[in-house]
């Protein structure tokens, strides 16, 4: 719990003071710094700027309360009188800063990493690996799993995990030449009755150097973003259904799991968490980033804002279904951590 807490203060912190550090740049004054909601614990207000720096109770997000934002001002440097461009930087700021630092806490675990696994087939689990059985051999290095192209061991893992389920093609570098092994199969795993392809088998390493490090980082990154990606595209498709999908209680459930295995777990689950965050929020949702932005898109359009009345009808709808959304999947971690 004291992780988890710890875990999703950072996130919260750097996301919000993404809309801080962005709208102090273009010198909007600021109203109130906010980690957490619902009544203040502390709180400080600073003589220069009058700016309230509060910690609140509940560790379910927070806020950054700018003049101007909700209200028309007539302060020169209030937001509504900033141009659409500077608006929607201040707006998108906090996802960025949650995908920025998904990539730095990445590239630490990449660095720290003893070492950089390739996509070099360096031997089979046993001798009746299935991958082995229907075309692959030692040595071989892959290059797409079922079409698409993949880079480490990372991306090759995740592209077995989703597509391997059935036989799929495989290309690899084989003797100096690209060859495609048509109907390969990997043995399958079952988690939260959702069936995966597994790898079968065991890669070298690479050499660990300047280049390799940061292709690994850059790559692990991106594969990270496309996981999270993929996931929503599954979810709104159907192929994962709401027993998949985990709320703060069933999230720091998993947190406890990583930081008991090690380090590297509970910081990659950290990785993936804050780049979830910086995604969900750019989606063009009404009450998230991602839907103001849409509003600043089509007023850049028009050369008008939309009649703010209308927008916040939009927005207070979209909280009321991510509250109600919030509170169905809190039930269900709940019941599933007792039952």
């Amino acid at each position: 719990m004291i992780i988890a807490l710890f875990i999703f203060g950072i996130l919260i912190f750097v996301h919000e003071f993404g809309h801080f550090i962005s709208a102090r740049i273009f010198k909007v004054p600021i109203n109130e710094f906010a980690i957490g909601m619902g009544p203040k614990i502390v709180s400080k207000t600073s003589k220069k700027t009058n700016t309230v720096y509060s910690l609140r109770a509940f560790p379910i997000g927070g806020f950054v309360s700018m003049v101007g934002e909700d209200e028309e001002s007539d302060n020169p440097n209030a937001l509504n009188r900033k141009p659409v461009y500077q608006r929607f930087i201040i707006c998108a700021a906090g996802a960025v800063m949650n995908l920025l630092l998904g990539i730095i806490v990445m590239s630490i675990l990449v660095i720290t990493s003893e070492t950089l696994p390739s996509t070099t087939i360096f031997r089979f689990v046993d001798d009746n690996a299935l991958s082995n059985k229907t075309g692959l051999m030692i040595n071989d290095t892959i290059t797409k799993v079922d079409g698409v192209r993949v880079y480490t061991a990372n991306d090759m893992v995740y592209e077995v995990m989703r597509s391997g389920t059935e036989p799929i093609d495989i290309t690899v570098k084989r003797g100096g030449e690209t060859v495609v092994v048509e109907n390969v199969e990997f043995p399958t795993i079952t988690e939260q009755g959702i069936k995966f392809g597994n790898i079968d088998f065991y890669v070298t390493a690479e050499e660990k150097n300047f280049v390799n490090v940061t292709k690994h980082a850059v790559v692990r990154s991106a594969s990270t973003i496309k996981m999270i990606w993929d996931s929503l595209i599954d979810l709104v498709t159907g192929k994962y259904g709401l027993e998949q999908v985990s709320g703060p209680v069933g999230v720091t459930e998993v947190i406890g799991e990583a930081a008991e295995r090690s380090m590297p777990d509970l910081l990659y689950l950290s990785v993936v968490i804050s780049m979830n965050l910086g995604i969900f929020n750019l989606l063009p949702l009404p009450a998230l980033d991602g839907g103001r932005l849409v509003f600043l898109l089509i007023e850049g359009i028009r050369r008008k804002p939309i009649n703010p009345k209308y927008e916040g009808y939009v927005h207070f709808a979209g909280i009321v279904a991510l509250m109600l959304l919030m509170v169905v999947i809190t039930l269900k971690d709940i019941l599933n951590l007792f039952g």
